[in-house]
């Protein structure tokens, strides 16, 4: 072979091998680097107070959303300001006295506090939130219920010791709805025999309550009393009744609206008379405030449910504040809106109260 036929074939291999190269080059995915693991925070250690009390020593916020019992429990009397209300719902909770205090419907919130950290026991239940369940002795279905109005459960552990709960300070309990609400008992029964029910879970639920212009001067108003909107294209009334003719808006609030942000739960009442009458609630497995009796195990909560806003788990060595809000937005005919009530917190290690997860 002549010299520069050899030069053009060795040119024409090398070309070929460059593209070759080339290509395999270019369909070679690049590799994702390795995810690196959410850094877990890390708390310090609890003080201990050898004097304390195993219930709330301090209403740190109490805001009700509307509801039958807003500004009755606790009542509000004319000139009262948010620390008043405050003051007047510690009153009824402090020292074991159980008195009861409303959040209102959906949202509605009240923050607790108590002299000392309620400890986080590896294996039992920390704490207990004390409500007005109760069971319906006339309930047909298989499903524990009656009165059961589910609140949302928060806590904060006061990592920096400055006395007060700072927004990055808390987290969610989890109860059973949050872990999968398809498997609590009465699910399939609702999501079957009454189709209009709102079944979902909302993490990022935001509902909006409006003033009324005025109260009702007949009972032609109370159907649409006060009008309420929420972030997932829904909208309707909060209801009057006539067993409580106060107002229903909170008074000591300024402005013309009120707005909470929230989790959301499934709604949980069922017609069982078919015309409005009378509603049962269905209880939730476990998790909540005023969901159980209060002597039962359900109505004690663990510390290590607790998770963060994107559901991860946390290790809390234990709780200096408790949130609580009600859960459930739903109107129940003759008995009113969904509306937690609760009575009390109490430390479970403080009162030798062993309960195992």
């Amino acid at each position: 072979m002549r010299p520069q036929y050899i030069q053009r074939a060795f040119t024409a291999l090398t070309l070929i091998a460059s593209l070759s190269f080339a290509a395999c080059k270019s369909d070679t995915p690049t590799p994702n680097p390795t995810p690196q693991p959410e850094p877990k925070p890390v708390f310090p250690k609890p003080d201990v107070n050898p004097n304390a009390t195993p219930y709330i020593t301090r209403v740190l916020e109490y805001l009700p959303a509307v509801g039958q019992f807003t500004n009755e429990l606790p009542k509000y009397e004319a000139g009262d300001t948010q620390e008043d209300m405050n003051r007047k719902a510690l009153d009824e909770l402090k020292d074991n006295k159980r008195g009861l205090v409303t959040l209102g419907g959906w949202g509605g919130y009240i923050v607790v506090g108590f002299d000392h950290t309620i400890t986080n026991v590896a294996g039992q239940r920390d704490f207990r939130v004390l409500g007005n369940a109760f069971y319906s002795s006339s309930n047909k279905e298989a499903f524990e219920a009656g009165s059961c109005e589910p609140g949302i459960i928060m806590v904060a552990y006061d990592a920096n010791h400055n006395g007060r709960p700072d927004e990055d300070e808390w987290y969610e309990i989890a109860g059973s709805a949050h872990v999968d609400p398809t498997q609590e008992p009465w699910y399939a029964f609702l999501k079957s025999h009454t189709p209009q029910a709102d079944l979902n879970f909302y993490r990022d639920f935001e509902m909006t309550y409006h003033r009324p212009a005025r109260e009702p001067e007949s009972k032609d108003g109370w159907g649409t009393y006060i009008r309420w909107e929420d972030n997932k294209g829904n909208s309707g009334y909060k209801v009057k009744n006539q067993w409580h003719a106060q107002p229903y808006f909170p008074q000591w609030v300024k402005g013309d609206k009120l707005t909470f942000r929230g989790t959301r739960l499934p709604q949980n009442g069922y017609d069982q008379s078919g015309v409005g009458t009378y509603y049962v609630l269905y209880k939730f497995r476990y998790g909540y405030a005023d969901n159980e009796l209060n002597d039962h195990k359900d109505s004690a909560i663990d510390i290590d449910w607790a998770v963060d806003k994107k559901g991860r788990k946390v290790h809390l060595p234990g709780v200096d504040f408790i949130k609580i809000y009600t859960g459930v937005n739903q109107e129940n005919g003759g008995i009113g809106e969904c509306s937690t009530e609760i009575s009390g917190v109490n430390d479970l290690h403080l009162l030798k109260e062993d309960i195992p997860n």
